[in-house]
């Protein structure tokens, strides 16, 4: 599996053994982290803890397929969302069931898109917030839930169900609306940690996965972590302990290479590494969704993960990574056989992961940094709800469809290293603060569309093949439940680049004063305001007008 090689990691691996580091792992010994709460977050190392939900998740899939429901859909934010949106683009529409969507955006584009895809009448939400208060499934639900009410007013609560830990405001809502059902979260499991739980299991099986197979592969997967604990390829501690060696040595930046049959595993892996060790200064920094390039175009702070689906490898992707390895980079080989395979994956990197937050130090399972941009966010939309007002700030340059703002201290930064003020000198003196050993962050406050997609990969990948150095792309708000942790309490190494639109295409939110389009802004506007707090090098980029061309504009800009 691994073939990357170094004294030290050996020596650490050895150390887990010869203090019987793994058996205090599966016991929940929280001296291998902070010795604080952390044994009462480990409920997921059992990952058929919650078997006993497959026959009713069985139940509804039968019942949903006679009633002809044609679409389900998550109404979800990062641990809730994710692991669901990775098996809906893995595995597909399976035949004779439903097509699996996820909405995991305020963006009035993405939410229109997603209307417009469906038949109400023949669609089925789930509901889905562990804590049952996150704002944006609770918003998605009174849009739906509305929308369908003004079709079917007797019905509509049965087109829902939540997944919710039990006690939550969402259990009440449930209620009042009469869902069909409710299926709960296990509270000894966080969010990035449930993709084997209801949370990711129920959007599974209604889709058509057999999970009790699913689970299957999972606990085979356990067992081999947990009993083969003298191997030295124990398939999770081992990874944990090549990432967290690698990382405190350097290389940081955690770069996944992945069949394309299997890609989207690389969102869910990007949460679980971001969210669990991006804090006190330190992390592990996913870089998903990067092409594969050259090794003159890659720095020395890289440790590559080849995840590998055996069935559909190409050569040509093999070949690159062997050249990569021939030049002196670390790489980790892990094959897949099969897609079913996936549930024994996430088992694994949930190992994997916990151990590298053992040995940079800190609590993987806590998310100290992510409550601060959420709460003033939150803060807006109140105020807003008053004033119908959002704060106001004025741009410190605007030039056509382009405006740019960031804050006063990093604009004098700025102001030094260019002598022609324009749109272009301050976007390329933002890239020059650019330095070895740092990354530079996309974050899109826009729809996440193929076109916007392809446009913002080709502005990541002219920075990383001119700039060298690791590239991350993620649309707002969604990566604020995911990597948005890392950012704000990893390493402060990032050059960030926030992208915002206007919403001129908007959509009302039920019982409330604000849109989607407010929503949106005020979460791009919470984040930056945070990172700037932090500071973080983040220069705003507001696009007026059409998007595509926006977009278009700033990728020339940078290839002036």
């Amino acid at each position: 599996m691994i073939t990357t090689d170094t004294e030290t990691v050996h020596e650490e691996y050895d150390n887990w053994i010869s203090q019987n580091k793994i058996k205090a792992f599966f016991k929940h010994d929280p001296a291998l982290w902070t010795n604080q709460d952390e044994a009462k977050w480990m409920g997921w190392l059992d990952p058929q803890i919650e078997m006993q939900s497959i026959p009713a998740i069985e139940s509804l899939a039968v019942t949903l397929k006679k009633e002809g429901i044609k679409d389900i859909i998550v109404l979800g934010m990062g641990g809730s969302s994710l692991c669901p949106d990775t098996l809906a683009i893995i595995f597909g529409k399976i035949a004779d069931f439903p097509k699996l969507h996820i909405l995991d955006s305020t963006d009035p584009a993405q939410i229109q898109t997603l209307d417009d895809k469906i038949d109400l009448r023949n669609s089925f939400f789930i509901v889905s917030s562990k804590s049952g208060s996150t704002l944006e499934p609770n918003i998605f639900l009174d849009y739906f839930y509305t929308r369908l009410q003004n079709i079917i007013p007797d019905q509509a609560g049965q087109h829902f169900i939540a997944i919710t830990d039990p006690g939550t405001a969402l259990v009440k809502k449930a209620e009042e609306l009469k869902f069909r059902n409710i299926f709960y979260g296990v509270p000894a499991i966080g969010g990035r940690y449930s993709a084997l739980s209801n949370f990711g299991m129920v959007p599974a099986g209604l889709m058509g996965i057999p999970i009790k197979q699913f689970l299957q592969y999972a606990d085979e997967m356990r067992q081999a972590c947990e009993l083969s604990s003298t191997d030295e390829h124990n398939p999770g501690i081992y990874l944990g302990v090549v990432m967290g060696v690698h990382a405190k040595q350097g290389r940081n930046k955690i770069t996944f290479i992945i069949t394309p049959e299997i890609a989207a595993l690389g969102s869910w892996l990007e949460q679980l590494l971001a969210e669990s060790t991006g804090k006190q200064g330190t992390g592990l920094i996913p870089i998903n969704d990067e092409p594969l390039g050259k090794p003159e175009v890659y720095g020395r702070d890289r440790l590559f993960i080849y995840i590998r689906h055996e069935a559909t490898a190409a050569k040509e992707q093999d070949a690159a990574m062997q050249q990569l390895e021939d030049k002196g980079f670390s790489v980790v080989k892990i094959n897949v056989s099969d897609k079913m395979h996936l549930g024994a994956e996430f088992y694994r990197w949930e190992i994997a992961t916990a151990v590298a937050g053992s040995i940079l130090g800190i609590n993987p399972f806590n998310q100290p940094d992510v409550e601060e941009a959420k709460q003033l966010a939150m803060k807006i939309m109140q105020k807003y709800e008053e004033t119908q007002q959002l704060p106001h700030f004025e741009p410190f340059i605007s030039e056509k469809n382009i405006s740019l703002y960031t804050d006063e201290n990093y604009l004098q930064i700025l102001q030094q290293t260019r002598s022609h003020q324009t749109i272009h000198d301050y976007i390329h003196a933002h890239l020059q603060q650019l330095k070895i050993n740092d990354y530079f962050n996309i974050s899109a406050f826009i729809e996440m569309s193929a076109d916007n997609m392809e446009s913002l990969q080709a502005c990541r990948l002219w920075v990383r093949d001119n700039k060298k150095v690791a590239t991350c792309l993620g649309f707002g708000p969604r990566f604020l439940h995911s990597t948005g942790q890392l950012y704000k309490g990893g390493p402060n190494t990032g050059v960030f680049m926030q992208i915002t639109t206007d919403h001129t295409k908007d959509i009302p939110v039920p019982h409330h004063h604000y849109t989607f389009g407010n929503v949106i802004t005020a979460q791009a506007h919470a984040d930056f305001s945070v990172l700037a707090k932090l500071s973080r090098r983040i220069l705003q980029i507001h696009l007026s007008g059409d998007v595509k061309q926006g977009l278009n504009q700033l990728l020339a800009i940078l290839k002036q």
